[in-house]
């Protein structure tokens, strides 16, 4: 007897609903990380440079990152004027913190910065304009604490700490740095670095001291922020390269005038011997 016919088995393809419910439930999963996730430049690029370093076999002993050159150049320079006691570096994940206190900078209830403080915002100012470390935001920010004020120049301690933060945006700017880095931001006694007062509402003295200051944060800027600013300076350096153009030519073009007026009036007018006859003998 011959042996039945082998049958083969129908298609069965009842798994490719499930397997595309699940494709689909991953794509929705991924999707929301992306949308709630944010991105912090600074360490992104942090992570690449670290990256770069490893395959690169360079070790992190045997090179210096840009921020922390910056860093020691600033604490360097607040060493060489003797300042280095009333000010505070430091380098966390957003880049270089610089923190000055107000009485070593401004006269008190002004904000008028101190002569003795010139030579230290100078040098800061040159450090900050040099090749190396010029694609660094510079975000001043003016603190007070909370015992009120109310003058006409400054209503609340909201236009002092402005003030003092543009006060030092204006000398910076007044060295050479770029107007394109800066920013000036008051804070009034909104961020204390301490409590102004105790428990029962009696101020603390040492503490208002200390949240009286000036910060600046210095950010590195990211690659769409440096592309940006070399647009502006190259835009401000073709623009000032026509300006010169053009007083250039202004000059010729008056020297040209000035010289064919000379000509002309050298040609138009009689001389001594045309004017007056000789006599005759």
């Amino acid at each position: 007897m011959p042996p039945p016919p082998i049958q083969e088995e129908p298609d069965d393809e009842e798994w490719l609903g499930t397997f595309a419910d699940t494709i689909a439930l991953l794509l929705a999963f991924f999707v929301m990380l992306l949308s709630i996730s944010t991105i912090d430049p600074n360490k992104f690029e942090s992570a690449i440079d670290g990256i770069k370093d490893e395959i690169g076999g360079v070790g992190k002993e045997a090179t210096q990152t840009t921020s922390q050159e910056l860093k020691t150049a600033i604490e360097s320079a607040a060493f060489e004027v003797q300042m280095e006691q009333v000010v505070e570096v430091q380098k966390d994940e957003r880049g270089i913190t610089i923190e000055m206190a107000s009485t070593s900078f401004f006269k008190p209830g002004t904000t008028e910065i101190l002569a003795a403080a010139h030579p230290l915002l100078k040098s800061w100012s040159a450090l900050l304009i040099d090749e190396k470390f010029k694609y660094f935001y510079i975000e001043v920010e003016g603190h007070t604490d909370d015992d009120p004020i109310s003058t006409e120049k400054f209503p609340s301690n909201w236009e002092l700490s402005a003030d003092r933060a543009a006060a030092v945006v204006r000398f910076m700017g007044g060295e050479g740095v770029h107007p394109f880095q800066l920013k000036a931001i008051g804070l009034a006694d909104s961020h204390p670095k301490a409590p102004n007062r105790d428990q029962l509402g009696v101020a603390i003295p040492a503490n208002q001291a200390k949240n009286r200051r000036v910060v600046i944060r210095l950010v590195q800027m990211v690659k769409n922020d440096k592309e940006e600013f070399q647009n502006v300076l190259l835009e401000q350096r073709l623009a000032e390269e026509e300006r010169k153009r053009r007083e250039e030519q202004a000059k010729a073009d008056a020297a040209a005038d000035a010289a064919a007026a000379a000509a002309a009036g050298q040609g138009g007018a009689p001389t001594p011997a045309e004017a007056v006859p000789a006599p005759t003998q």
